[in-house]
């Protein structure tokens, strides 16, 4: 089998989604889009926090793609085995198909191996299955300690490890277990949501340690044996419950295929995410982009789907061959949940010099109401 597409897709995570709806709507019948993705669902991964302490089941946070199918774009379901954008062809277990535009939308895989014991130890903050192992572990656990670990950065979603350590905090609380659970969160980077400047970072520092949570960042991991943590500084932390952010790399494939830099990850044009190949475009968790003051755009679904917005109208201009093109200005937001009901908010401009311009609004109900309904 080798079909032929005017756009490819990979990956049907929110940046994958996002492209074939908006080209769906801006492109007529004729062109014909195709998105591959080895699951049969999307899943809603910062639902998962919400899963993990009871508040949502597994059919609240994942989604069939047959609404897609509805609307004329092929979902194949299939592994990516092989990119070639010289010959303009993707390899998958289903088969081999080609191209007129492709989008990389394959976001980033977590490899816990990379920490000896890591998987072994605890349960993974960032899959389903984790979120619902956890979910168990929290109905029987009455006292100890618990701890989460983040992995040093890049990796997904940079609030969500301290949105799970707030809900914790307020699971244990309302089950009244919060005397008798201690809770430690240890970071491989020196804050939270660095990147987004001082005073972001410090406001949820304060907020995690406002809810009697121990946190240590700048803390690297290396080994984990016999329910002990160690430390590249030396230190040991024993625990009951662990729970973790793994390691972040890029897909394989796409490394195979000469798509990424030496740090590991695909650079793109900052503002039409276009790669070093013509008519490829890579969005989302699997690019790097350096920022004025030297670190890079955030891992974040908002920017996904930003960059899918641009990517996508863009890649419809050329195929209408009418309109004006677009693009992405590093605009970006955030909820953090932080329990009770209630969340904060952040918004701001990445791309702002000499640093990231981002304001930090106080926590309250309508923003965790805006979280849902988001």
């Amino acid at each position: 089998m080798n079909e032929t597409y005017d756009v490819i897709i990979l990956g049907g995570g929110a940046g994958g989604i996002v492209t074939a709806n908006v080209l769906r709507e801006k492109l007529s019948d004729k062109f014909k889009i195709a998105v591959i993705d080895k699951s049969e669902h999307h899943l809603f991964y910062p639902s998962l926090l919400w899963l993990m302490v009871g508040k949502r089941k597994d059919h609240n946070v994942k989604k069939s793609f047959e609404p897609l199918k509805r609307k004329g774009i092929n979902v194949i379901k299939g592994e990516v085995l092989g990119i070639n954008p010289n010959n303009k062809q993707i390899n998958t277990n289903k088969g081999t198909y080609s191209y007129k535009f492709l989008v990389i939308s394959l976001g980033a895989d977590l490899h816990p191996e990379l920490v000896p014991g890591l998987s072994e130890a605890g349960h993974n903050l960032y899959t389903l299955e984790g979120a619902n192992e956890i979910k168990g572990k929290l109905e029987s656990f009455k006292s100890g300690n618990l701890v989460v670990y983040v992995a040093r950065q890049p990796y997904k979603c940079p609030a969500a490890p301290y949105e799970a350590m707030l809900l914790l905090e307020e699971y244990f609380n309302k089950n009244g277990l919060k005397d008798k659970v201690k809770l430690s969160l240890y970071a491989g980077e020196p804050g939270p949501m660095g990147v987004a400047g001082v005073e972001l970072s410090k406001a949820v520092q304060d907020l995690v340690e406002s809810k009697e949570v121990e946190y240590f960042p700048e803390h690297i991991l290396t080994e984990i044996k016999d329910k002990t943590l160690y430390f590249s500084n030396g230190k040991k932390v024993p625990f009951d419950l662990f729970f973790y952010v793994p390691p972040h790399k890029a897909p394989a494939v796409v490394e195979n295929a000469g798509l990424t830099n030496s740090g590991g990850w695909v650079s793109v044009n900052s503002k039409t995410l276009e790669t070093s190949y013509k008519n490829v475009y890579a969005i989302g968790d699997i690019t790097v982009i350096p920022l004025s003051m030297g670190k890079p755009l955030p891992k974040a679904g908002v920017f996904a789907h930003n960059e899918a917005e641009v990517v996508a109208h863009n890649i419809s201009v050329s195929l209408n061959d009418k309109g004006m093109l677009k693009s992405f200005n590093g605009d970006g937001e955030c909820f953090i949940e932080i329990g009770y009901g209630k969340a904060g908010y952040a918004k701001g401009n990445f791309y702002a010099e000499p640093k990231p311009s981002v304001k930090m609004y106080s926590p309250g109900y309508r923003w965790h109401l805006g979280k849902i309904a988001f």
